[in-house]
């Protein structure tokens, strides 16, 4: 997320450029939970929207963070301004990029095979950008969907 913006989402007090740092998210942008959400099983809680930046919001209200300076990381901090120009929010999702039971992505072969084989909408390798409704038809079926049991 930009740094300069981090304490409108959490109270968080430094920087975080390593996402080492987990903080609650700020009462006000979060969903109050539903009677009984503690008692659910992890997954039902899944599915409960938790705040407005859902996709970094974690079941217990917290979010791993990583603050991006434009000083330090100054094309990074670009497109996530960029994003938060389109949408308000300068928030990004910033995880692992691999299909559970497999490796991380390390090639960008492996990074295409994985955003063909998977939900994913774009795929950014530099300074490519991939739409995949653009792409042509992927026939590999590594089935990875039924591969590998849930948690």
């Amino acid at each position: 997320m930009l740094a300069e913006y981090v304490n409108e989402y959490f109270d968080l007090a430094g920087a975080s450029p390593y996402m080492l740092l987990i903080d609650k998210v700020k009462a006000a942008r979060c969903t109050p939970p539903p009677p009984g959400y503690e008692g659910l099983e992890m997954y039902e809680r899944l599915y409960h929207l938790r705040s407005d930046i859902p996709a970094v919001t974690h079941v217990d209200y917290t979010a791993r963070i990583q603050t991006v300076h434009q000083e330090t990381n100054p094309r990074y901090w670009q497109l996530i301004n960029a994003f938060r120009q389109l949408t308000g929010y300068g928030v990004v999702v910033n995880t692992s990029f691999y299909v559970r039971g497999e490796p991380i992505v390390c090639t960008p072969e492996d990074a295409y095979r994985c955003f063909m084989s998977t939900e994913m909408d774009w795929l950014v390798i530099g300074d490519f950008l991939f739409k995949k409704e653009e792409q042509p038809q992927w026939t590999e079926q590594d089935g990875w969907q039924s591969k590998y049991a849930l948690d």
